[in-house]
């Protein structure tokens, strides 16, 4: 039996279905979400919340001379599959295949390209203001998730948007989840409208009598929007919120109620001020696996579609190293304290949440202020690690700059993701950090080259007295056994590996030891002895190991996981500079270009992050000729 999606060819062909084929339409797609991420691995839990809200969207509004800007937009496969993507939605988040986020240079139904938290509104207003400088007439829609709104940046675009427009769209999806539940007062505020009995009566009669109401009947939706403004008032001033700052609430209402939402937008789109549409759905909604495991199923490697089940490994993650590690060291120090940005699952603080609840702190999606918030108790005498990606860090550069490293305080940034985030791509690559920390007095930064130094590291920086920011990789280990007992490891000294007089490979990091074996075993076969160096640090630079093996080898090759410019292989050049040594260095990172998604082994073959390429690049740099051990 043929499928009512393998005819969804462009947003054209949703308009001309009834009800009752977009409610099949909505079944196809969940069962199409499910298939392909069993097997791609993905964002499924947000996907399965909006499918309702998706195709109501497109049946109400025309893309792309409409826009949609979705925030964060992990939740865009739905769009994605109604806008002339699905006969290649089964390459999303595959090498060459769609992107698991907005992209603008994929489709022009991508109308601003996203991959961080609480971005939608502010670009969303942007576009409404340049609509309005030139007089255009297109609709700016933005989906804000609940958790957006735990997002400085959201508030920062809310106070804004009275003032620069009054025509913005905003959609509030209330699903009560992140990736993790939602905390804080807004989370509780949002919970409160949606909870309170009276509200809820008022809803439950006002769909009913919705379903009478045609479509255009803008008289009988001002009567109902007065009814609901009155109603509002009697339960909680507090549930003007929007209304204070010049938008209009309507809500909350079903999000999977497909004719609801498709009235509701229809008389939206004639309101002539900014307004809010207060959505509520359910994350995962269609697979019992998703909905029950809700962190789980917010972003998950590939699974069994019939019981969600997904592979498991006996090696730990560096996430999970590094949360046991910290329950260690919490539990000889009452001064150690958690801070995560509303990541306790990606970063495995949730292991130690439980153990140690009154010195965890999630903050929400607020990195800015999680940085200042560990600054403060900082001051008081307490060792804050402020577990953020790499990526995400990003966004609070001056609070690192400003608050911590000016005051040097001893706040420990420890960085997931300080590697590639393979099918995730550039909004989720952390490869930035060490060009954006190094460049900042009083910074530490570490990088181990294995579970047991990155213990050692975080019990380091425990022991230190100023900002350290300590990067590790996603995914499993290398299988290399913690010791029962953290050692301190001397802040910029170099640890030798192997030695040798020929060439010397500074490899920072764990995902480049294998590299820099190859590389030196390669070099071996030809006769030529090869020093294997583990940095340990990107700053301070062990300068005295870097001058001995300078001044006794002819080539110096650095690795890291990291991009180029700016990087540990910069630094490396900046010191022999300062010396006045004159030695050739092959720097062995990720070039200045944002990469892409996909599969690691394909994207280091792709950009030239190799052994071989890296062994083309420094033979013709060797003077003296190999000498081939003999044959035995």
């Amino acid at each position: 039996m043929s499928r009512i999606l393998d005819t969804i060819n462009s947003p054209v062909d949703v308009k001309k279905l009834s009800i009752s084929q977009l409610e099949t339409l909505a079944q196809e797609i969940r069962e199409e979400l499910i298939t392909v991420l069993s097997k791609n691995g993905g964002h499924i839990g947000p996907n399965l919340g909006v499918v309702e809200l998706t195709i109501a969207l497109h049946f109400v509004f025309e893309t792309p001379e409409d826009h949609f800007t979705f925030d964060v937009s992990h939740q865009a496969y739905v769009h994605k599959l109604l806008t002339g993507r699905r006969d290649r939605f089964h390459t999303i988040r595959q090498p060459d295949g769609l992107n698991g986020f907005m992209l603008r240079t994929e489709s022009p139904h991508d109308s601003f390209g996203a991959g961080h938290a609480g971005t939608a509104l502010s670009a969303a207003l942007g576009m409404a203001t340049a609509r309005d400088l030139r007089g255009g007439k297109e609709h700016v829609i933005a989906l804000c998730g609940d958790a957006a709104f735990t997002c400085g940046v959201t508030f920062e675009a809310l106070n804004n948007v009275k003032a620069h427009t009054k025509r913005l769209i905003t959609i509030l999806n209330d699903n009560e989840w992140s990736i993790d539940k939602n905390v804080g007062a807004i989370a509780d505020y949002l919970n409160s409208i949606a909870t309170h009995p009276k509200f809820k009566h008022l809803h439950d009669k006002a769909e009913k009598w919705l379903q009478s109401v045609k479509i255009g009947d803008k008289s009988a939706w001002h009567y109902f929007h007065k009814v609901e403004e009155g109603v509002k008032g009697a339960i909680s001033e507090k549930s003007t919120l929007f209304e204070e700052l010049g938008i209009t609430y309507y809500g909350p209402i079903d999000g999977h109620n497909l004719e609801l939402l498709i009235k509701t937008f229809e008389f939206l789109k004639k309101e002539e001020n900014p307004v809010i549409l207060h959505v509520l759905t359910k994350k995962g909604k269609g697979f019992e696996p998703a909905i029950a495991k809700q962190k789980k199923f917010h972003g998950v490697s590939p699974f069994d579609p019939e019981t969600g089940e997904t592979k498991s490994t006996a090696v730990r993650t560096y996430s999970e190293v590094f949360a046991d590690t910290l329950v260690k060291l919490a539990d000889s120090n009452n001064k150690v304290v958690a801070i995560t940005g509303a990541m306790p699952n990606g970063t495995c603080l949730d292991r130690f949440q439980p153990k140690h609840p009154d010195k965890y702190f999630d903050v929400g999606i607020a990195e800015e202020h999680a940085v200042l918030f560990a600054s403060g108790l900082a001051t008081k005498g307490f060792k804050p690690f402020c577990a953020i990606y790499s990526t995400f860090l990003q966004r609070a550069y001056d609070m690192i700059i400003h608050d911590v490293c000016l005051q040097n305080l001893p706040v420990v940034f420890c960085m997931d993701r300080g590697s590639l985030s393979g099918d995730d791509g550039p909004t989720h690559h952390g490869l930035f950090d060490i060009s954006y920390l190094r460049c900042v007095p009083n910074m530490v930064h570490f990088d181990p080259k294995d579970e047991d130094e990155l213990a050692d590291m975080l019990f380091t920086a425990m022991h230190h007295n100023g900002p350290i920011a300590i990067r590790y990789p996603r995914g499993v280990g290398r299988g290399v056994k913690v010791k029962d007992q953290p050692q301190l490891i001397p802040i910029g000294k170099a640890e030798v590996l192997q030695h040798g007089h020929d060439i010397a490979i500074f490899a920072l990091g764990a995902n480049t030891q294998d590299m820099a074996k190859e590389i030196a075993a390669e070099f071996e076969k030809e006769g030529r002895s090869v020093a294997i160096i583990n940095p340990r640090t990107a700053k301070p630079i062990d300068t005295g190991t870097l001058e001995f093996f300078a001044r006794s080898t002819e080539l110096i090759i650095t690795l890291e996981d990291h991009v180029i410019t700016g990087g540990f292989g910069t630094a490396i050049i900046e010191e022999l500079n300062d010396r006045n040594i004159r030695i050739p260095v092959v720097r062995g990172g990720w070039p200045d270009q944002f990469i892409d998604h996909g599969k690691e082994a394909q994207l280091r073959e792709r950009y030239g992050f190799t052994a071989k390429h890296l062994l083309a690049k420094a033979r013709p740099l060797l003077q003296k000729k190999a000498t081939k051990p003999a044959v035995a």
